[in-house]
């Protein structure tokens, strides 16, 4: 029987493992937690960032958002917009362009003909810039706010936490977490940057800074 040297890679591998069970290691956790910083503070950091990823901020009461976000989808000439079922209907209550509500019956090259949309978030990281989402109330499935070329994000100003610990135990481990610092963009081999390439090319976030 010939032996390849595949084979013969992967059994020496084996045989050194046996040989040399490696030590349990315990993990530091000594992270930064239970920061905190006053709320104009915490904002002004939060746009800072989101501004510096290229985002659009617009920043607003509770009771303006729905104005908000429909000037938001207005401007961007969105005039089908896309929306988790669960998210707050009243929140699309001033947008005069046609709503579909999602389904996971929808394929996701269908989302490709929306014009945009809308969903909620989990949490916000300020020093970051970065929006957590994880498929919680109002936030939909995760292809629903990568395929759309336009995402406005609403994020309570409550929900935005300094750093990245403390954003995390906002988080629930078991559900799918999506990550977004700014619009989605790469860079080529010249460092061209690129935008669109994983995600929305357009990102618009609506802080509501009394919620």
């Amino acid at each position: 029987m010939t032996v390849t040297a595949r084979e013969t890679v992967l059994g020496r591998i084996r045989d050194a493992l046996t040989l040399a069970r490696p030590a349990e290691v315990t993990a530091p956790r000594a992270y930064r937690t239970g920061r905190t910083l006053p709320d104009d503070e915490r904002l002004a950091l939060f746009v800072d960032r989101l501004v510096d990823y290229k985002a659009q901020v617009r920043t607003c009461t509770a009771d303006r958002a729905p104005a908000v976000i429909a000037d938001a989808l207005h401007e961007h000439g969105a005039r089908r917009a896309g929306a988790p079922t669960d998210l707050d209907p009243a929140w699309l209550a001033a947008y005069d362009g046609e709503v579909q509500w999602d389904s996971p019956d929808i394929p996701a090259r269908r989302l490709g003909e929306l014009d945009g949309v809308v969903t909620a978030s989990a949490a916000g990281c300020a020093e970051t810039g970065t929006i957590f989402l994880n498929g919680g109330p109002g936030q939909g499935r995760r292809a629903l706010s990568l395929v759309p070329d336009l995402h406005v994000c609403i994020v309570d100003l409550s929900s935005v936490v300094p750093g990245v610990p403390e954003a995390v135990a906002r988080l629930i481990p078991e559900r799918p977490t999506t990550l977004i610092s700014g619009p989605s963009a790469t860079s080529d081999i010249e460092l061209e940057r690129v935008e669109g390439v994983h995600g929305p090319r357009n990102l618009v976030v609506v802080i509501r800074t009394d919620s």
